[in-house]
């Protein structure tokens, strides 16, 4: 891996936070990620899943990890198993873990091959009355391929019919949603990281440059400071691509006078940034551009603060509504009558900001959390509105990721990253 070993303290945490969550006499089992296929003999960057790195920091292929807090000897609590390391494999594809640094990693004291899961499982089930099977059930998910935790839960459902079932999931969207300080560290340093490239592109941006040549010096930067790259497919939109909101084709040329939308960030060790900003191509903006932008910034700065332990998700979006809805009647995009008259379920405001202003943050870009329950202090959120205007050809959004905190307004992660008009144009044409 490109980043430093991640202190194994938080991993032995993250473990007995999900054990103390789990029924009497019951076991947990984690798998890594397939290796996907393209075609021919070539596949996929390996991507780890995101619940057994949580648990365990493993970081390679055919991993899995067995917790079981009330198994009759202590050293059957935690079981690790590692796909068998040799030679050949060091030559071919690069060392993987021993088990000896399994420990390291982990914390994990009882590690085997692969080859001994199902003996090991099986005396494992004697001993168990519930299994906790590991179901993706984000309110965002659209799987259609069969992953390789879904063949085995498949597989060990068929074989032990008789234990009851149990879900992993809602244990995880709790406490993965409640960042540890290393976790809150390492999102820092994927935003630091994202900082880097966007001062970067500052200085490169020209008229008649091309959204794929800003991609391509963001990953520069990226990987240059132990970043496996984009934490998620970039969005690079000039001129009205901004207004396209999922815009990934990056093919445009960015023109005088026209703005551009970068929705961006770098991963660190797994661990997600997610920053917006927009941006003259000519380094400076028009009255109008500005007026615009002035008003995303208002809004984006007062829906932060009140990202506050107790506030309620759904709430939230109503309160930040008003807050654009406001901004939008000073910019003449809508007028009294339109408010008047909105559809509650699709107000006058949705016309030029049509999606959420905040979703969770961390080891996924759309991480795990309860929307239903109230925000609590260490939860990373994004906050990102937007006004889009395709009949003035440009599209503005700003976006910073944000700790809530016990008291008071949250800290800010990207607050070194510019956002105010007068510095990106002093940046840009200095």
């Amino acid at each position: 891996m490109k980043y430093h070993q991640i202190e194994r303290n938080l991993f032995i945490k993250n473990r007995a936070k999900f054990m103390a969550e789990m029924k009497p006499k019951s076991v947990a089992i984690f798998n890594s990620n397939d290796i996907y296929p393209i075609s021919a003999d070539s596949s996929m960057p390996f991507e780890q899943h995101r619940d057994i790195f949580y648990l365990s920091g493993v970081d390679q292929e055919e991993s899995i990890l067995l917790l079981f807090p009330d198994a009759p000897y202590e050293e059957q609590r935690e079981i690790l198993f590692l796909k068998e390391t040799n030679d050949h494999i060091a030559v071919w594809e690069g060392e993987k873990l021993t088990k000896e640094r399994a420990l390291a990693v982990t914390g994990i004291k009882n590690v085997h091959w692969l080859q001994d899961f199902d003996k090991i499982l099986n005396e494992m089930m004697t001993y168990a009355d519930t299994m906790y099977i590991n179901t993706n059930e984000h309110y965002r998910a659209a799987v259609e391929t069969e992953t390789r935790e879904a063949r085995f839960v498949k597989k060990w459902k068929e074989k032990y019919p008789a234990h009851a079932v149990a879900k992993s999931n809602p244990i995880l969207q709790r406490i993965r949603s409640i960042k540890e300080s290393e976790e809150i560290d390492l999102i820092q340093q994927a935003c630091n990281i994202t900082e880097k490239g966007f001062r970067r592109i500052l200085s490169f941006v020209k008229p008649n440059v091309m959204e794929y040549e800003i991609e391509a010096e963001f990953i520069h930067e990226f990987i240059r400071n132990r970043s496996k790259g984009f934490a998620y497919t970039p969005i690079i939109g000039s001129g009205n691509s901004a207004n396209v909101l999922h815009y990934i084709e990056n093919n445009q040329q960015c023109k005088a006078g026209d703005l551009i939308l970068m929705d961006v960030g770098a991963e660190y060790a797994n661990y997600s940034s997610d920053m917006t900003r927009t941006i003259p191509v000519s380094g400076k903006f028009s009255d109008r551009q500005k007026a615009v932008y002035n008003a995303v910034l208002k809004v984006k700065n007062e829906a932060t603060k009140m990202l506050v332990p107790g506030t309620l998700w759904k709430q939230y979006h109503i309160e930040v509504g008003k807050l654009m809805t406001s901004e939008l009647l000073g910019l003449g995009l809508i007028d009294k009558a339109d408010v008047q008259n909105e559809n509650p379920e699709w107000p006058a405001y949705k016309k030029y900001f049509m999606h959420g202003t905040s979703h969770h943050m961390g080891l996924d870009t759309h991480d795990y959390g309860l929307l239903i329950e109230p925000m609590q202090a260490n939860m990373v959120f994004t906050v990102e509105p937007g006004i889009y205007i395709p009949a003035e050809g440009f599209g503005i959004r700003l976006e910073d990721d944000v700790v809530i905190q016990e008291k008071g307004e949250p800290s800010n992660l990207m607050r070194n990253i510019p956002i105010e008009v007068d510095e990106i144009e002093s940046l840009m044409q200095s």
